[in-house]
């Protein structure tokens, strides 16, 4: 990140300086250089005004995801109060692979039904390429049982043309399943997991000519059931490069050469307020990093907010790939938060000591147990239980922890559903996600489309403002608050650096009659 300080000295600066070093630093109401006077200021009001300016945007624009507007509102909104806090933040941009996909898969007739896309269905992604285009016919489904499952011409025996071909994945390749339905005269083919999951199709399927989708295996078995339905498959997406932004910023004192970061994605998913997803954690960062605007820490803390997460890391993965060598060396340590609220949540922490035997040997980075502590450290004087989360790289933290940088962070849980144990600890319903939400259009602050009756039932336990946990934020952004200012001032349990707590230092560019007399003031 290119160096943009501009620290005016004079007389009245010196002597601001000197008295920092000899009396307690006088800073911007409230004093927030203190781990309890910062969570202090980081209000959970403060972070929902955020939240309410996201939600706005998505109303506004229809979403928040990378390479359409809400997204690029989105940044405008956290440079408009990084500057009005006193930082220069810097935007930077990057160029992704923009995709926007309208295809179905949707039964007709009888019972209707609309599948989800990308939970319930995928179109192809072959390496030939994907044909576009809509069939609407009668289903024929290829039974289960079938040992060659729609690999061979005999397997489409009775198929008329027209109609759109049901098969189970197995027993040979995707586009081998897609051509023989094609040359058997199908409009259109489904191919549906034989297991749990979803997966993109993909090989050469050179000749394909009609919409291919890859449904999961609840979805294929639903339409399974009814034989002769009236099915339609349509294969229809935009694919462009667009450009796609980080915005970071960084406090005026600090140590550059044992940097403190800390982050969290500000895209949504299409069609997408995305306010838990991860309005929640690029909220909750804003408002520790406007509170801190006026700290003098050890360490420089340099604040993130990533674009283009939801399209696979590309924010995060463009800005590492872009530091040299000794740039990295200089970042101490990666703090991400990536869902901090969710509606049924629990609070999990990225488990940096491997306690839970999830992550492979050698793949955590020495350093990440020691940020794992202070979090836990954290719940445990708040007297709120947490538990360890999947150090997996699955998010902004992986492309850090892929060179080597300590990393840790916060996460309440998307899809996976929470436990009868979990309920018993932090309440909530057990059996429901832990964001039923969860990369969908309820993900916002209004309620819209969400369960009326699970959400009912949440709301027995907690307080909630559309999809947001008000006390999980409330607790996790003064977690985020505490993790930050604490490795401000001090990396030393993580890396061995040096540290002295509530000492700022001055930043290069400092005049040397001013270094001079902070020097001689220290010494006496």
């Amino acid at each position: 990140m290119p160096r943009r300080f501009h620290l005016a000295v004079s007389a009245a600066a010196t002597a601001a300086l000197i008295a920092a070093v000899t009396s307690p630093p006088a800073y911007a109401d409230p004093n927030n250089n203190t781990v309890r006077k910062l969570t202090k200021a980081v209000t959970v009001d403060g972070v929902m005004d955020h939240l309410e300016a996201l939600q706005d945007i998505a109303d506004e624009d229809g979403d928040r995801a990378a390479g359409r507007p809400g997204y690029r509102a989105s940044v405008d909104y956290v440079v408009a109060q990084l500057e009005d806090a006193g930082y220069d933040p810097t935007v930077q941009a990057f160029p992704f692979a923009y995709e926007e996909d309208f295809s179905e898969l949707a039964r007709i007739s009888p019972s209707p039904r609309v599948f989800e896309q990308d939970t319930e269905f995928l179109r192809n992604g072959f390496d030939s390429g994907t044909p576009e285009g809509t069939a609407t016919g009668t289903l024929f489904v290829i039974p289960a049982s079938d040992p060659t499952d729609g690999c061979e011409a005999g397997d489409f025996a009775g198929l008329a043309a027209g109609q759109i071909a049901l098969i189970q994945r197995g027993g040979c390749g995707f586009a081998i399943k897609a051509l023989a339905a094609q040359n058997a005269g199908a409009a259109g083919v489904v191919i549906y997991n034989n297991t749990l999951g979803m997966i993109r199709m993909i090989g050469d399927a050179t000749g394909l000519t009609i919409p291919a989708v890859f449904a999961s295996q609840v979805a294929g078995e639903n339409l399974a059931s009814t034989p002769g339905a009236t099915v339609r498959v349509k294969v229809d997406f935009t694919s462009e490069q667009r450009t796609a932004y980080n915005v970071l910023a960084e406090t005026a004192s600090g140590n550059d050469a044992n940097t403190v970061m800390a982050g969290a994605h500000l895209d949504s998913v299409q069609d997408g307020a995305g306010i838990n997803d991860n309005g929640s954690g690029s909220a909750a960062l804003l408002e520790t990093a406007i509170q801190m605007a006026k700290v003098k820490p050890t360490n420089t803390v340099r604040f993130a907010w990533w674009g283009a997460e939801e399209e696979g890391l590309l924010g995060s993965t463009y800005y590492v790939g872009h530091l040299t060598p000794e740039q990295r060396q200089d970042i101490a340590l990666y703090l991400n938060f990536d869902m901090v609220a969710s509606p049924n949540y629990t609070f999990g922490i990225y488990d940096g000591d491997n306690s839970g035997g999830t992550a492979a040997p050698g793949f955590i980075p020495p350093g990440s147990a020691e940020i794992e502590d202070v979090f836990e450290q954290f719940y445990a004087d708040r007297g709120e239980p947490s538990q360890d989360s999947q150090f997996s790289g699955r998010s902004d933290y992986g492309p850090f922890i892929a060179v080597g940088i300590p990393a840790g962070g916060l996460f309440t849980g998307a899809e996976v559903p929470k436990t009868a144990a979990e309920a018993a600890l932090y309440g909530g319903v057990a059996g429901a996600s832990l964001d039923p939400c969860y990369h969908q259009p309820c993900d916002n602050l209004t309620g819209a489309g969400q369960n009326a009756a699970l959400y009912a039932q949440l709301r027995e336990d907690y307080t909630l403002v559309g999809n947001v946990n008000v006390h999980a934020l409330d607790v996790n952004s003064d977690a985020i608050a505490t993790a930050v200012l604490t490795f401000a001032y001090d990396t030393s349990t993580v890396n061995g650096a040096p540290g002295h707590p509530g000492a700022g230092q001055v930043k290069p560019g400092t005049s040397e009659r001013t270094l001079a007399a902070i020097r001689d003031m220290r010494a006496r």
